[in-house]
């Protein structure tokens, strides 16, 4: 179980992101968190992966505190977290990747099944190297098809539909209803996409660096569409409704 208790971020000018949050992230959930921009979602992220660190409050991961931790000593704990923007390696092969993500040999049919739950044609991609040569929407697949790899304890995706066509994504929907079935921890998912949102076991919502809204997805879904008008809290949210990008 994931604790952050009272946990506050301020950006280096000073502008306060985020205000005061309380947020428990049960075991073998699916979480999405949503919100309009500029609410502090990629931010709570970071902070929660060890990207950043709080400027008050605690973060707890199954009672230990990892408050101080950075991201490296947190992956060791079985955090992961898959960028919005990924980076890249130069010299290292997929399959390379692949393998340290899960920490033991593949083999190829194993290597090759990561990357087609991610849309990517395995025989092309396995002995690429993870360089510049990549488009976006490619090194985006990649690196959720290590996060899938590592199968950690807490695994964070910060808007994985971001940059890949709509055949990934309803293959990346049909990845993340299989995790959900097979949990053992919990998955955090940062995302405005109505089909995302529609899988969710619970659905937090944050707005100007607070939490507005949390609970049961069946709960929450019916007031971010404006279905119930007695939430006065909730943010008004444009729900994405999954075009995709080449």
């Amino acid at each position: 179980m994931l604790e952050l208790n009272k946990v506050t971020w301020s950006a280096p000018e000073g502008t306060a992101v985020l205000r005061g949050i309380d947020l428990t992230i049960p075991d073998n959930k699916l979480i999405v968190i949503t919100g309009p921009n500029g609410g502090g979602k990629t931010t709570l992220a970071k902070l929660i992966a060890g990207l950043e660190k709080p400027g008050s409050g605690k973060i707890l991961l199954d009672g230990q505190d990892i408050t101080e931790l950075d991201i490296t000593e947190r992956a060791k704990l079985g955090v992961s977290y898959a960028f919005q923007q990924p980076v890249r390696f130069k010299g290292l092969t997929v399959s390379d990747l692949l393998e340290l993500a899960a920490g033991r040999k593949l083999s190829e049919h194993a290597a090759c099944d990561y990357l087609y739950k991610v849309g990517l044609c395995a025989k092309d991609y396995i002995n690429r190297e993870v360089n510049a040569t990549l488009s976006g929407g490619e090194i985006k697949r990649i690196e959720l098809a290590t996060v899938l790899a590592r199968h950690t304890r807490l695994s964070i995706f910060d808007e994985p539909e971001a940059g890949i066509d709509l055949w990934s994504f309803n293959n990346l929907i049909d990845v993340f209803k299989e995790l959900q079935q097979s949990l053992n921890g919990s998955m955090i998912i940062i995302s405005h996409q109505e089909r995302i949102l529609s899988i969710a076991d619970e659905i937090v919502v944050i707005s100007d660096g607070k939490i507005t809204a949390n609970g049961a997805a069946n709960e929450i879904m019916p007031q971010l569409l404006g279905g119930d008008v007695s939430c006065e809290k909730c943010p008004k949210i444009e729900i994405q409704y999954y075009g995709g990008d080449n």
